[in-house]
């Protein structure tokens, strides 16, 4: 069977996913459009509206129909904090169209957010994954829970006959690995298999990632970047598969770049943690296939964990921040001096905070640390101050300290003379929770437009 990718965050194109419908010969479409800072912006969204929480973009608008019409399954996880929401967005949008039959599938349970006392009573322990803060540090302020799921609710869908399934916070590649279980007929035990599944998965769901795009090799040599081609994966019964494009699109792919992205974002590639299997990527074996064509086997699986991982959110804050520019010459030096003098005025004024962030944009706002040489010859710098507080109002007070620099600091200010309004800052705590737990209190509700 062909699988394409449709989208890799949020905001992303959903024209080369339109060629991958049109010219890829594909089955299935998957999108995956969460990570964990768009959750805490879907939260947001939810806290100014209840019915909101979902994704909005163009994903929907412009491949729904098309896909309606070739006869192209969906799978998407836009059902962010509020997958329902999302099932009716798309059920409303579907009738307009006339896209009668439609049947949409919608995926709950992973939200545990009202469960965590009732978790804590039975014992499961909520300590952070990073730092092994007790749950208690942020238990006033915590504004969602929501566990990875794995494939199986979403082969369950498309067993109900969904032709678009929705679901909120699932494992990335799931989305992929699906349709694979469910049209070849994989079993749930088969570690290899279901590993070969997560690799193609993780190949797809970064959307051009595996066909030139933020390629870290020669960048320059990728052709036609503007019209880019989003990866399709060719996948067998027997777990081997071909990544490919839609003929005559842009893009390139080959060893240099299947290989990239299989590393991306991979802490252990030996055991790559998911729901569904622990698959070990350095089993894999990748060989050209011909032109725009890799071919990957050999992959290795082990059985699921126990646990499922849970993203939690909380309030950690508002953070204020300004940015004035200054050209050449010495225009890292004025930066500084612009650093030094609103310092000393924080101290003058008493304002505190928790943390204040300093860069010194265009020359070590990317690289950090590693920024190396004087800057002395810098056409020009941007001094970026940001601050972490629990007070709203002395979040709203810093940005309005830069602007009067333009005529009261160091010579060639510009660029000062918006001020920011605070924005509320939400942290993120990684826990453990028996998977039987999020498990048993998964749903699916079958739409079917009329």
């Amino acid at each position: 069977m062909r699988i394409g990718a449709g989208q890799g965050f949020w905001g992303d194109s959903p024209f080369p996913a339109l060629e991958v419908v049109q010219k890829g010969a594909v089955q299935y479409l998957a999108g995956d459009a969460l990570a964990e800072l768009t959750l805490a912006i879907l939260q947001k969204a939810r806290q100014k509206d209840p019915a909101k929480g979902y994704v909005e973009d163009m994903f929907f608008q412009l491949l729904l129909a098309p896909c309606y019409q070739k006869g192209v399954k969906i799978l998407t996880n836009a059902g962010g904090i509020n997958p329902p929401g999302a099932g009716r967005m798309v059920y409303e949008l579907a009738r307009r169209m006339g896209l009668k039959g439609l049947k949409i599938a919608v995926i709950t349970g992973d939200d545990i957010l009202p469960r965590l006392g009732e978790l804590q009573e039975q014992g499961v322990d909520l300590r952070d994954l990073e730092s092994g803060g007790e749950i208690s540090s942020i238990e006033e302020r915590i504004l969602f829970a929501n566990a990875y799921l794995g494939a199986q609710p979403l082969v369950q869908a498309l067993a109900m006959g969904a032709q678009v399934v929705i679901a909120g916070r699932t494992a990335d590649p799931a989305l992929f690995l699906a349709p694979l279980v469910y049209e070849l007929g994989w079993d749930w035990e088969d570690w290899d298999r279901l590993a070969a599944g997560i690799l193609v998965g993780h190949l797809l769901e970064c959307s051009a990632q595996s066909t030139g795009g933020n390629f870290g090799g020669d960048w320059w040599n990728i052709p036609d970047l503007e019209r880019i081609g989003y990866p399709v994966a060719e996948v067998y019964q027997d777990g081997q598969a071909v990544l490919t494009k839609p003929p005559g699109t842009g893009g390139r792919v080959d060893m240099e770049t299947v290989k990239e992205q299989l590393l991306y974002e991979v802490h252990d590639p030996a055991a790559y943690i998911t729901p569904d299997v622990v698959a070990d990527f350095t089993a894999a074996r990748l060989s050209p296939d011909g032109p725009d064509r890799v071919r990957i086997s050999g992959m290795r699986g082990r059985p699921r964990p126990e646990n499922l991982k849970v993203s939690i959110g909380y309030s950690d804050g508002w953070m204020g921040e300004a940015v004035i520019r200054y050209s050449w010459p010495h225009a890292l030096a004025k930066a500084r001096k612009a650093e030094e003098i609103i310092r000393k005025q924080f101290a003058a004024l008493g304002l505190q905070f928790e943390e204040i962030l300093t860069e010194y944009i265009g020359y070590n706002s990317l690289s950090g640390p590693l920024a190396h040489g004087d800057g002395s010859d810098l056409n020009e710098v941007g001094l970026r101050i940001a601050v972490r507080t629990r007070s709203k109002q002395d979040a709203a007070r810093m940005p309005r300290l830069l602007p009067p620099l333009a005529l009261n600091g160091p010579p060639t200010a510009s660029g000062a003379g918006g001020i920011p309004k605070p924005r509320e800052l939400i942290g993120l705590w990684s826990a453990l929770v028996p998977r039987q737990e999020v498990e048993k209190q998964v749903q699916i509700e079958l739409l079917e437009v009329e």
